[in-house]
């Protein structure tokens, strides 16, 4: 089970990816005396740990993973015997404090890396981070790009105080809009303020509330309860099942893979594969795409005739204008099967059928410079990156080393089989 803002709809009878899998929900214990999650009792605090298993805090007992029981804190944590609870908990995930978890009591910090504490811990909270007040609400890392800094997010009442993590230094705001946050949690690059059994989500940097109508009860999203969910029973899908639009990667680095009307982040694996429409993020686009690339922190997304273009380092904000036509953008027509930009190229590669076009992005106008057969047709995606081409048909893909390569290439490749680790599904 995952939290989502809208519904999961990969359903494996209708979606060539995947979604989360049916779970027992939590109340399915032996021990009647642990503490059960689907009553609603809320949570003290959330982090995930340096392999991406969130932890769910409460009293002295804590939950792993998005299922299954109770258990007491100091199973996994050592030294956590005598706490009775924590009032605030992050990971902190950069170069200098990289995957350490910090759980903060009163006014001590308790510093842990590989799950073990760290030598000279606990200490005072003042020692580790000036400025931040003691018996503390809730804490949740923002990196730099989501905050302006990478900073940390301390939430006391209504009042928040951010951390930056390079000087050392706080600022404090007062978000009376919001709950009382008891705890937070940082999920696929959205934040989300717990209170009671309740989560809204906000902004990191402005605290408006957005994404939705709020508050959602968190037993619909995080566990699987009775009378409780937001979805039907899901599947992770084997990977010869698998069949995809298009697939890119943009300038920051966060890859996608688009099917039917959903989409996938294919790099956030540590907190999980979790598919959402398309409209989501690019709320025009409204019935799927069939090609998709990126270039100059832009992203082309492409459906029939049309070329959309949406800002990526803006959130991905439709540019005034678009959409294109292709014939207006690109200087071609007719129906794309697949598209990809190389690292540091200014070239497009366009498939259409069993033809693939380079065109000239930084040309004005934009037209197809060169032409070549291809040793095969149908098509379904095709990415650039460091390593080469893939080539995705069905659930297999074919390497090339270059677009050279690939557009001279009389006899088609050994196929290979998608796999886990490219997509998250079922061998």
């Amino acid at each position: 089970m995952a939290l989502s803002t809208t519904t999961l709809r990969f359903c494996a009878s209708h979606s060539p990816l995947l979604n989360a899998a049916p779970v027992n929900h939590d109340a399915a214990v032996d021990d009647a005396s642990l503490p059960d999650r689907c009553d609603g009792i809320g949570f003290d605090a959330i982090t995930p740990d340096e392999n991406g298993t969130y932890f769910f805090f409460r009293g002295s007992h804590l939950w792993k993973g998005f299922q299954g029981p109770a258990q007491l804190s100091n199973e996994s944590f050592q030294q956590l015997d005598d706490i009775g609870h924590v009032d605030a908990a992050f990971r902190m995930h950069n170069i200098t404090h990289n995957d350490h978890m910090y759980f903060f009591v009163d006014d001590k910090v308790f510093s842990y890396y590989g799950h073990a504490l760290e030598k000279g811990y606990p200490k005072d909270i003042q020692q580790d981070f000036p400025g931040v007040p003691s018996h503390l609400d809730a804490a949740v890392e923002c990196p730099k790009g989501e905050c302006m800094a990478d900073s940390v997010l301390f939430f006391k009442g209504h009042d928040v105080h951010v951390y930056d993590i390079a000087t050392m230094t706080v600022k404090t705001k007062t978000w009376s809009h919001l709950p009382v946050c008891t705890s937070a949690l940082r999920w696929l690059e959205h934040y989300y303020c717990f209170h009671g059994n309740n989560f809204t989500r906000f902004h990191p940097v402005l605290g408006q509330v957005s994404g939705g109508v709020y508050p959602k009860d968190a037993r619909d999203y995080f566990m699987k309860c009775p009378n409780h969910g937001h979805g039907g029973h899901h599947t992770f899908l084997n990977c010869s099942d698998i069949k995809i639009d298009a697939i890119t990667t943009d300038d920051a680095g966060k890859s996608y893979v688009f099917a039917g009307t959903n989409y996938m982040r294919l790099d956030t694996r540590r907190e999980g594969h979790h598919d959402f429409p398309i409209t989501r993020s690019w709320k025009e686009v409204t019935n799927g795409v069939d090609a998709v690339f990126s270039y100059s922190d832009n992203m082309y997304l492409i459906k029939d005739d049309q070329v959309y273009i949406y800002n990526a380092a803006a959130q991905y904000i439709l540019i005034e204008g678009y959409p294109k036509t292709l014939k207006e953008e690109l200087g071609i027509e007719g129906h794309v099967d697949a598209a990809f930009v190389c690292p540091n190229d200014d070239t497009v590669y366009i498939i259409i059928g069993g033809t693939i076009r380079a065109i000239d992005l930084s040309a004005t106008p934009r037209v197809v410079a060169r032409e070549w057969l291809l040793p095969f047709s149908d098509i379904d995606a095709a990415e650039c990156n460091a390593e080469g081409i893939n080539v995705f048909k069905g659930a297999m893909y074919y390497h090339y080393e270059s677009p050279m390569t690939l557009a001279t290439s009389r006899i088609a490749p050994e196929p290979h089989h998608l796999n886990t680790a490219m997509m998250g599904c079922k061998k």
